[in-house]
């Protein structure tokens, strides 16, 4: 009998570079349990961009009146137009069974921490901080000044891994992919998670579970 009904929020993070987007798709491949979570923006789709696939597009009034109902885990303005993460769409997947990936900035992470008590945040570092800059120049896309400012960026971020639970070293995808698989199967494991099914119970859970 699965006792595990509720799914569990995973909320990952890193500095720039750190492989979090990779990682993130890779375990999308693998899990077909596991989904991630589609921020809001009311900034206009780009070509190719699909509402509720990319983004859930919104205007700015709309995305106000959401936060005024306290409808987001998370959010903040950057450069004029507001980015967040719907709590609804999260909550209604949990619901369903659903383990949900929020793969969102440090400071959207810590506000997530504020609201979930039960959330898995975890920390994406690199091997080295030679090897996150190497990864940053082979993006080719950065000029001197912006590396510089990356990854000044990166060696302070680096310093908010103590407010996640676990940190996860991306020495390879494959290895970084199966360490978060190993988390989560323990998560799903934890009594505080499975009590109440348990506790609820009345038709000998405990002794089939143990017995049966």
């Amino acid at each position: 009998m699965d006792i595990n009904t509720k799914g569990v929020l995973i909320v990952i993070s890193g500095p720039s570079g750190a492989g979090k987007g990779t990682i993130c798709k890779a375990l999308l491949e693998k899990d077909k349990n596991l989904h991630i979570s589609v921020s809001a923006t009311t900034r206009s789709p780009r070509a190719g961009e699909v509402d509720g696939v990319n983004y859930h597009f919104m205007t700015k009034e709309e995305f106000k009146d959401r936060i005024e109902k306290d409808d987001f885990l998370e959010f903040a303005e950057v450069y004029g137009n507001f980015y967040g993460t719907p709590k609804s769409g999260v909550q209604e997947l949990l619901d369903k069974g659903y383990n949900v990936i929020l793969e969102i900035d440090i400071q959207g992470a810590l506000k997530v921490k504020e609201k979930v008590d039960d959330g898995v945040f975890i920390f994406i570092l690199p091997p080295s901080m030679e090897e996150l800059k190497a990864r940053i120049i082979n993006r080719g896309s950065e000029t001197e000044a912006s590396l510089m400012t990356r990854f000044k960026s990166a060696y302070q971020e680096i310093n908010y891994v103590s407010k996640y639970n676990y940190a996860v070293v991306n020495d390879t995808v494959e290895e970084a992919v199966r360490k978060i698989e190993g988390i989560l199967l323990a998560e799903t494991c934890r009594v505080d998670r499975i009590k109440e099914h348990i506790l609820d119970s009345k038709e000998g859970l405990i002794h089939e579970q143990l017995y049966d």
